[in-house]
């Protein structure tokens, strides 16, 4: 091997793991609604709260290394198929973004039943490796 190469080499194979697990929640990490539980029954305009346990909160674009540490939550209402999780998650009334950090929101569903999902995502609104989401819910609009 050239061992003028050989130190460049050393230095890309140490910067891998840290590029492999910079966006990584650590074990435990969690997304969750607070205050309402599957099967829930509800007038519209009805809040929703949003719980992490284990990682940050924070707003989109945010640089420097907290970026690593947390992210911003993403609301996936009726969505039967969760987007790609290697790219920026959508923004439409489907995936609603919460881009400076908030952590609740009021929503304004009609009448019927709806499924809600958290999805965390990074500085540029892409899922976490492995992605942080919530368990799906369903709420019934009367």
């Amino acid at each position: 091997m050239n061992n003028k190469l050989h130190p460049f080499i050393s230095l890309i194979l140490l910067m891998v793991p840290l590029t492999i697990t910079a966006h990584t929640p650590p074990p435990g990490a969690q997304v969750f609604f607070i205050g309402i539980k599957d099967g829930a029954v509800v007038d519209s305009p009805f809040k929703v709260r949003f719980g992490i346990k284990g990682f940050g909160i924070t707003p989109a674009g945010t640089k420097g290394k907290i970026r690593h540490l947390a992210g911003h939550h993403h609301l996936l209402i009726n969505v039967d198929q969760l987007p790609d999780l290697d790219s920026p998650i959508p923004r439409d009334e489907a995936h609603l973004h919460f881009d400076n950090g908030e952590t609740e929101a009021v929503l304004d569903l009609p009448p019927g039943t709806h499924t809600l999902q958290l999805l965390l995502g990074d500085e540029d609104h892409e899922p976490q490796d492995p992605a942080l989401m919530s368990e799906k819910i369903t709420v019934r609009v009367k």
